[in-house]
């Protein structure tokens, strides 16, 4: 079992589900990328962190950094979701905007963010 494995399994059963689906998404757009635990969360690493995830009473904070916050703020808008500086929540549900994490994970990498 890896440590984000490990991490998972220590979450609200309710929202494991969910979590895993948010990994698995980052993990495809990132399959050269290292997984590790950063900052208590599962993190991208190469050389340097490009995206973390942590699991929240109410949702999953996906934590692209400013560059990419800024960069898909209107589509972050648009969607309904709640974003700060370098954080996006997204709420627990059956409809996760799996594309839009995809997005910016790839971007991400693309970009070297954080």
């Amino acid at each position: 079992m890896t440590p984000i494995d490990e991490y998972i399994n220590k979450q609200d059963p309710a929202h494991r589900s969910n979590l895993r689906t948010v990994r698995d998404t980052i993990r495809e757009q990132l399959p050269s990328v290292e997984e590790r635990i950063s900052w208590s969360m599962p993190t991208w690493w190469n050389g340097h962190n490009i995206i973390h995830f942590a699991a929240a009473k109410q949702h999953i904070g996906i934590y692209p950094g400013p560059a990419a916050v800024e960069y898909f703020a209107g589509e972050l808008r648009k969607r309904g979701l709640k974003f700060s500086k370098g954080a996006i929540q997204i709420p627990y549900e059956d409809n996760l905007p799996l594309d839009l994490i995809a997005e910016i994970s790839r971007w991400c990498g693309e970009h070297n963010c954080e």
